[in-house]
């Protein structure tokens, strides 16, 4: 799904984190991206107050000693591939998907980790689905997100545009290669070269 969906294929990848206050050992809890930095703050001792107002993320300083996550972790997708923004809330072992073009979905990661079995449809999970969209409504105005994207996607095309005049450079990435190993060189016998450019390599 080139990362461009909410299925845990997708959305989850490993953080690893290493320093002198953390504890060794493997956090199974959902955490984001946007918990790095609060986490950074804790561990270099610097005043989280002024940080918290403008962030959704929590420190996971607590939960690498055993400590629950306080709050869902929310994802956001609004790019390739999707005609209106798309939210999603993990919380214990629930996702809950939103799209005001889509039906919600819910899915018990523990009981169905392969996200086959939809559960919003079911009655006998309605009050944990009216439960997780009263959460969407009260952190997202979805009309409001589609706007802003589609705003921004405007005024970013008109630059687009402008930046292919001229002198265009792309924007890929460009690796770092040594010219000293971009070409055959005479300072050694042919057959060592071609020997230790084989895999596994030639005696």
């Amino acid at each position: 799904w080139f990362k461009m969906c909410f299925y845990e294929g997708s959305s989850r990848v490993p953080l690893m984190i290493a320093a002198p206050q953390v504890p060794m050992g493997k956090v199974s809890a959902p955490v984001s991206n946007v918990d790095i930095l609060p986490t950074l703050c804790e561990l270099a001792g610097i005043d989280m107050s002024e940080i918290m107002p403008w962030t959704d993320g929590e420190t996971l300083v607590p939960m690498a000693s055993g400590a629950p996550r306080s709050r869902a972790v929310m994802i956001e997708y609004a790019a390739e591939a999707s005609y209106a923004p798309m939210v999603s809330l993990r919380e214990g072992q629930y996702k809950f998907n939103h799209c005001e073009l889509d039906p919600p979905q819910l899915f018990d990661l523990e009981a169905d980790p392969h996200e086959l079995t939809n559960l919003a449809q079911d009655e006998a999970h309605g009050d944990l689905v009216r439960q997780f969209m009263a959460k969407v409504r009260a952190k997202w105005d979805m009309q409001a997100y589609d706007a802003e994207v589609r705003q921004s996607q405007a005024r970013r095309w008109v630059v687009y545009e402008a930046l292919r005049n001229g002198a265009y450079f792309p924007w890929d990435f460009q690796p770092l290669q040594k010219a000293s190993e971009r070409y055959m060189r005479n300072h050694m016998n042919l057959d060592t070269l071609e020997g230790s450019k084989r895999f596994p390599r030639g005696e």
